[in-house]
């Protein structure tokens, strides 16, 4: 008996700045985790990981990332992803760098 499919995204990183990027339904590639594709099958998820893989000019190390529906689109399910999706831990740079009342 086959394990049953665990929803996926496409996740990536920018070839040229290195962000951590995920693909989205209309085929456009997003910086935030919640605007990605939330795949529900595993064909059209190996679809997707292919149409990925083949723009070598955009992107490198394409994967299937699992997630699950959340309020306002994908939530990560793995805290490797969770740690992905909020960007670099320096604040002063990535996704981190507007948050102003950060302790240190």
């Amino acid at each position: 008996m086959s394990r049953q499919f665990t929803p996926k995204v496409v996740t990536a990183n920018a070839l040229i700045e290195g962000d951590v990027i995920y693909l989205t339904a209309d085929d456009r590639w997003t910086r935030h985790h919640h605007e990605a594709e939330l795949i529900e099958d595993h064909a059209h998820a190996q679809l997707r990981l292919l149409f990925a893989e083949r723009q070598k000019s955009t992107v490198v190390g394409a994967y299937l990332a699992d997630a699950r529906r959340g309020r306002d689109g994908p939530e990560p399910v793995h805290f490797r992803e969770t740690f992905r999706a909020v960007g670099p831990s320096n604040y002063p740079h990535g996704k981190q760098a507007g948050l102003i009342d950060v302790q240190i």
